[in-house]
């Protein structure tokens, strides 16, 4: 299907291929640690820069020309397609997203519509320019995974503790599962809505699914995740997988449908290997924090990771959650250097 980047070493690690070197993007590469970033958003609030095309293609840009990685992510936020159908939310600095009547009962579901092309032309628009632009070099579709999602309607912004969407998942299952339900049918459009307009790869982010224990992921989040990565096996894009704080889950996420499995820093990528199993290639998983340190602290980490990497079938390098903002770009250029090299 993207023949100019079937060849690129990201694609290739993602289909457990020979590569010319390890692989290597950031989770959150575009954030606030950039000042070309910083610059840009100066005065635009989020939802207004996710829904403008020249600014999602400039801020994708930017880790790409700066650090030289092998893939770009698409610049947006996971709560996009809720706010195009309609939700009423808003992204509060310093907060997150917050949702100003949170989804509670039967009633509320109404609310969500199924996505249709027309609610995200710009993502469109974007998504296509960002293609010609970027040439042999993939871009990354992303979107937020039903039960994120979900514990942000819910909730009515970030939780520590997930009470309210616990209460309805283990309460109310009915409910639950309609609500899970719909968001899937949301977010599987918004997916296939990507690689329809050229993105390489998608990956689905399931920041908050950690918070649940393994027999509740198999009831109440695994069919919703596996009839995601069903409805887009048909598009010939690798498709990848990510959450935090999931090492008791990665079993479950390989066997959802994911080509890669994405791994937080908590587990190293060798036992991960082992939960995940074969067939499926591996993103990860220095923890952030690391490039906070002293250089020699960071390449040292950094090789340590490189060498797990080699249990995996196919390995994408990649931090275990986000650049954090505090982050020194040059740390990150030095970073995308060592890998690169080291593994070629």
């Amino acid at each position: 299907m993207h023949r100019e980047t079937a060849d690129s070493p990201f694609i290739r690690a993602c289909r457990r291929q020979p590569v010319p070197h390890t692989p290597v993007w950031y989770m959150r590469q575009a954030g606030r640690s950039l000042p070309e970033y910083r610059a840009v958003r100066s005065g635009v609030p989020m939802l207004t820069a996710c829904a403008t095309p020249d600014l999602i293609v400039e801020v994708t840009m930017q880790p790409v020309r700066r650090y030289g990685v092998d893939a770009a992510i698409f610049f947006s936020d996971i709560v996009v397609p809720l706010k195009a159908i309609g939700v009423d939310l808003d992204i509060v600095p310093g907060v997150g997203p917050v949702v100003a009547a949170p989804i509670r009962d039967a009633a509320a579901l109404g609310a969500l519509r199924p996505l249709e092309p027309g609610d995200v032309p710009y993502v469109t628009e974007a998504v296509q320019a960002l293609v010609k632009e970027l040439g042999a070099t993939p871009l990354i579709g992303f979107a937020g995974a039903p039960f994120t999602l979900a514990s942000y309607l819910i909730e009515g912004g970030p939780s520590k503790n997930h009470d309210h969407t616990k209460a309805m998942m283990y309460g109310e299952p009915e409910l639950w599962h309609d609500l899970m339900d719909r968001l899937t049918t949301i977010t599987l459009a918004y997916l296939r809505l990507q690689a329809e307009a050229g993105a390489s790869a998608l990956q689905l982010f399931d920041s908050w699914v950690g918070a649940v224990a393994p027999a509740d992921y198999r009831e109440f989040v695994f069919p919703h995740t596996s009839r995601i990565f069903e409805g887009l096996a048909d598009l010939g894009v690798p498709r990848v997988h990510f959450g935090v704080g999931t090492g008791e889950l990665l079993p479950l996420m390989a066997e959802a449908g994911a080509d890669v499995v994405g791994v937080d820093w908590r587990v190293p990528l060798s036992e991960a290997a082992r939960r995940v199993g074969p067939g499926k290639a591996l993103q990860g998983n220095l923890d952030p924090a690391i490039l906070l340190a002293p250089w020699d602290v960071v390449e040292r980490r950094a090789r340590a990771v490189l060498a797990e990497g080699r249990a995996a079938e196919g390995h994408v390098f990649n931090l275990g959650h986000g650049v954090l903002p505090a982050t020194d770009p040059e740390i990150l250029t030095r970073l995308t250097r060592l890998v690169q090299e080291t593994t070629a």
